[in-house]
């Protein structure tokens, strides 16, 4: 007889605390930006001991995560199986084109919490997230050029959308979104060329 595993529910107290520690650490990334978000902080204005915010997240990167989650999970819906462009629907290149710029804009938006969860270790970008990602494009390049190098290309296309180097360009030297979304648009061009 083959046993059915059924993955580990979340107890209703735990539930209600994740919900609890998510706004409260929200709601001090809003008031102080990333820089004021401290776990004790956290576990002081949810109502929880630290130790269960470690437990539950790890460290700050972990709960920068858990904070980013609600809108990657929206963002991957979308060019999972929303509408065309960005979802299935479109040619291939279009959606490329619709992926990065999406990309572009959902980094933005929350990129300091992204900044800190992608430093927290040597190879912490290339998680769940960006693994989609590449998945992605891997996928689309090769629709898009089925002789091309749609795994190193991927990375390629993937790499002016790091954290840390989105920050840098835009902070210290004044890049903006629109810029960085053309040279996207640039990078595409040259390989469909």
């Amino acid at each position: 007889m083959n046993a059915v595993a059924n993955p580990r529910r979340e107890r209703v107290d735990a539930a209600r605390n994740r919900v609890k520690i998510l706004a409260a650490a929200a709601d001090i990334v809003a008031a102080q930006g990333v820089e004021g978000l401290s776990m004790a902080e956290v576990a002081a204005a949810a109502g929880v001991g630290v130790g269960t915010l470690y437990r539950r997240f790890g460290d700050r990167s972990g709960l920068a995560y858990a904070l980013i989650d609600e809108r990657e999970r929206e963002f991957q819906q979308a060019f999972i199986e929303g509408p065309p462009p960005l979802g299935p629907g479109a040619d291939a290149l279009e959606r490329m084109r619709a992926f990065l710029h999406g990309l572009t804009d959902r980094t933005v938006e929350q990129l300091d919490l992204l900044l800190m969860a992608e430093t927290a270790s040597p190879f912490a970008r290339f998680g769940g997230a960006y693994a989609a990602y590449h998945a992605h494009l891997s996928m689309l390049i090769g629709q898009a050029e089925p002789g091309a190098d749609g795994y190193v290309l991927a990375d390629a296309l993937l790499a002016p959308l790091a954290a840390p180097l989105l920050a840098h360009r835009m902070r210290t030297c004044g890049v903006t979104a629109e810029r960085v979304k053309a040279g996207l648009d640039g990078l595409l061009a040259a390989f469909t060329a």
